[in-house]
Order: C-alpha cells, then structure tokens, then sequence
C-alpha cells in the first residue's frame, strides 16, 4: 500500500456550530454496548471540553467525529456549564466510567477483547484485575500516526484479532479517532471500539481518579491539574477557558435514542483510505496516493446525524492524557 504526504490546506473556524449528543448516561449505554454484537463495527467517541475546542478549530476531527456511531457526553463539567447557560440538562457517560462498567458487569472471562495503547504491565494488570482470558494487547510507538507502516500494523494487529467483542483504543485523542475510522473505513474489523484515553491508566491504578465528589461536581480536572501540574497546566488553565466562548456560540442538540439496525459493512476498499491525521507541524497528512475520494467519509443513513465541529492538528503522541473534566 502506497502512502504519501499530501500538504493540507487550512481550513478556517466556523463561525457558529451545531454539536449533537446521543440520549445515553453509563447505565443506559451500557446496555447498548452490551448487545452491540460482534457481526458488525462501530467506535464510540466521547467529547470533552479539550475535544470540543479541537473540534471548533479543526475539520478533520469533525470528520473523525461525524464517522461515529456514537457520541456521549464525557464531561460533568460542560454538563454543569450547559445547564447553568442553557437550562439543557445533558445525560454524562464518561469514558472511564464506562469502560469500567463493561469490564465489571458486561465482559466475561473468555470475551474476545483488543487493547491498543498501554504498556505491557497494563495490560497484565487488566487481565489480572477482571480475569480476562483472550486479552490481545499491542502498543504501537509513540507518534506511530505519523508513519504509514506503523499504522498500518495498528490496524492489521486488530483486524487480525477480529471479530471482538470490545476494541480499547489508549492512544490518546486524535490517534484513537483516527484509527477508529479507518478501521471503518477498511470494513474489516468486527465488534464495538471505545476510544478511551487514559480510561486504562485509572483502571490499572497507575493514575489516581479524582474523588467521587469532585467528579460529580465537575471538579476533576482540578484534581488531575493538582496531580500533574506542569502537563495539564496548558490544557487546562491556557486552552480551556475558550470552550466558555465556544459554547455560547454553539447550538447543542441532543440525538433522540434509536435502535440501530445492523447492516453489513461495504467490501474492503484499501485504494481508498482515508486521511489519518496531520502528520508534522507542516501540517501533512496520509492519504493513499492513488485516491481521488474525500478524505474522510460522512456516517451512512443508517447511523446517527453526523457532528458539525472541528479539531486541532496538535501532536500528542499517544500519552493517555484523554479524560473527562
């Protein structure tokens, strides 16, 4: 497969946009990814405060965003915001929370599950905590997005490893998005992928969680802010504050609750991969050379109404720095 740099022009901010929210707490959702089933594919992706900030600044990320199947509310904080500006009163299923959720009551033993992202121990300790027997764990290398090989062993690893039950994505926002996608993409993988951030450093106690009260008062990126000071310091204190301006402009729908109707995913079509992400600071991404097609594809009528916001081309590598504040 031939992969090259395409520069990518910038796109400019809109000025007003419309960002939708599916109907779903923990309890309600997990009852959805419970019997998601393995003979078809969908990604979750869950929105907080930083994502929305690179969705307003970004096209590529609302594209990562419109090709999912499900987006639920990550953030108490926001939750609070939107209710206390807007009187809107938003469900919140954090990707931590959930994860943990399936892990204790949904997922057996024997359950085919992916984890992407994580060390070796994590790994080992998440089989060891929930007694999971057919655990297939990879952890590509860090900045791994920006090569075209190492991606491409990414998404064989789970594509190997499929149908699953649950793919796990740990390497951070945008990477999980993009690999979320381009396994749609591709229509090879079978299951339900979660892209979870640092859900996994929490469940393996190498992070601790804020306490229950400061989570559920919309606190806990005080908390995480307290615990590492010098890496969230710039998201938190610098970048987040433009999510209260963004929010003013915006326009927040929440999706009415459907029962997806499973279809079978399009044949493979590898001549026509899309865009992973930008790749340097010169703002390249990978396409594949031979493609004519849009970067990224719009989610089918069967799906829910695609996400109109944006994202940053900001490089994180793939540290679990993804959580909800």
């Amino acid at each position: 497969m031939l992969l090259r740099p395409v520069p990518v022009i910038p796109q400019a901010r809109a000025a007003k946009l419309t960002f939708q929210f599916d109907n779903y707490d923990v309890a309600g959702f997990t009852d959805v990814a419970a019997s998601f089933g393995q003979d078809r594919y969908g990604y979750v992706v869950t929105p907080n405060a930083d994502h929305m900030i690179r969705l307003h600044e970004d096209v590529s990320f609302r594209a990562l965003y419109a090709a999912a199947s499900y987006i639920l509310l990550d953030s108490r904080f926001l939750a609070h915001v939107l209710r206390i500006t807007k009187g809107l009163h938003l469900p919140v299923c954090t990707g931590s929370d959930l994860t943990a959720k399936l892990l204790s009551d949904v997922i057996s033993p024997d359950d085919p599950l992916v984890l992407i992202g994580g060390s070796n121990e994590q790994a080992r300790k998440l089989g060891e905590r929930y007694g999971l027997r057919n655990l297939a764990h990879f952890n590509p290398p860090m900045g791994f997005i920006r090569d075209p090989e190492a991606v491409e062993t990414c998404l064989r690893f789970i594509e190997t490893h499929s149908p699953f039950r649950f793919c796990l994505l740990a390497v951070g926002a945008p990477q999980q998005e993009a690999v979320a996608q381009l396994l749609k993409t591709r229509g090879i993988a079978r299951g339900l992928v979660l892209c979870i951030g640092a859900s996994i450093n929490f469940l393996t106690g190498d992070e601790r969680r804020a306490p229950l009260w400061m989570q559920r008062s919309g606190m806990e990126w005080s908390y995480r802010l307290m615990q590492a000071p010098r890496r969230m310091a710039k998201r938190y204190l610098v970048r987040g504050p433009r999510v209260f301006a963004l929010l003013h402009k915006a326009e927040i729908v929440l999706r009415k609750v459907t029962t997806p109707v499973p279809q079978a995913l399009p044949t493979p079509n590898l001549q026509t991969l899309p865009a992973v992400l930008a790749a340097q600071p010169a703002r390249l991404r990978l396409v594949v050379a031979a493609s004519n097609q849009p970067a990224l594809p719009v989610a089918s009528a069967s799906e829910p109404t695609p996400v109109l916001a944006q994202r940053t081309h900001a490089e994180h590598g793939h540290r679990n720095v993804s959580a909800s504040i």
